[in-house]
């Protein structure tokens, strides 16, 4: 259950992304940030958010905006992931579920009257000052950098 709420201080990460390269929340200081969290590289709907995220990508940029998803795949498998679908931005691998838990993100759920442990597909709009200014618990997928945009006139 995510617990964090719009005006509270972004808690401080440190991962590792695709590239094996060490990125924190600290790198961004002074950056808008449109850090989302996903369930798995390379399924339909994971990949919908990060090819809408990629095709907006400039426009996003323009708004000053950094892109940064972040998923318990491994380091390998995003970098496929940013390989098969040309990704332009970070994706934190966090194996240890560390961030996922620091966010409120890494939840049961259940499927089909099954129940685990899982990502909840969520975006998290940081300003400049590392606070959260906009948090989208349902995420449209296919309009997400529009939703991301709108959201912030």
């Amino acid at each position: 259950m995510v617990i964090l709420k719009e005006g509270d201080k972004a808690p401080a990460f440190t991962g590792a992304d695709q590239d094996g390269k060490k990125v924190s929340l600290a790198d961004y200081k002074g950056k808008k940030i449109v850090l989302y969290f996903y369930p798995e590289d390379d399924t339909p709907t994971c990949t919908i958010q990060a090819c809408n995220l990629r095709n907006n990508y400039g426009l996003l940029k323009k708004h000053g905006f950094e892109v940064i998803g972040v998923s318990p795949d491994d380091a390998a498998k995003h970098k496929k992931f940013e390989a098969k679908f040309n990704l332009p931005f970070r994706q934190i691998a966090d194996t240890s579920h560390k961030i996922l838990e620091k966010y409120g993100v890494w939840d049961q759920k259940q499927m089909f009257g099954h129940k685990y442990m899982g990502v909840l597909r969520t975006t998290f709009v940081i300003d400049e000052k590392g606070i959260i200014r906009k948090i989208f618990l349902r995420p449209k997928n296919k309009a997400h950098a529009e939703e991301i945009i709108a959201s912030m006139k």
